[in-house]
Formats: C-alpha cells, structure tokens, sequence
C-alpha cells in the first residue's frame, strides 16, 4: 500500500487493543500480499499474548487478554474470506 505510515504489525497492534475494526472497506486499501502478511502478523501477535504469564485471580486481565484474542481471531476470519472472495 503506497504511502502507508504504519507497518503491518502496529496495524496488527491496534486491531488486538480495538483501535481499529477490520471490515471489508477497511480491507480495500490493501492488495493481496498486504492482506497475507497482515495474516501472518496478526497470528505473530496472537502468538505474544498467548506467551505472555496468565493472570491467574484477576478477571479484569482476562477478560482483556480474551477480548484481545477474539479481536485477532475475528479479523482473521474477516481477512480470510475478503481474500477468499465471500465478502
């Protein structure tokens, strides 16, 4: 994408902490190669927060550190099937 000022994995950053929503407008933007590594990138964050030490009492934690999770894994599918076509 020509003349973007974030790299892939702030962009990746972001939709973890809900900064950003993928949909397929927010999609249209990037070409094919882009949407690919950004793939890759938001498995590479999902990945750093898996590794990161489960806080264990504390709900408030978790349920940030699953809503994080979810947005990853949602952006996933959203990604997956703009790619594939369905969208």
């Amino acid at each position: 994408m020509e003349g973007r000022s974030k790299s892939l994995l702030a962009i990746a950053s972001d939709i973890a902490e809900g900064f950003v929503t993928v949909n397929p407008i927010f999609l249209k933007k990037f070409s094919d190669n882009e949407l690919k590594e950004l793939q890759e990138n938001l498995i590479r964050k999902e990945r750093q927060i898996r590794a990161e030490k489960f806080p264990f009492n504390e709900p408030l934690l978790i349920r940030k550190r699953n809503i994080k999770l979810q947005r990853l894994s949602q952006a996933m599918v959203v990604i997956k099937n703009f790619r594939e076509g369905r969208i």
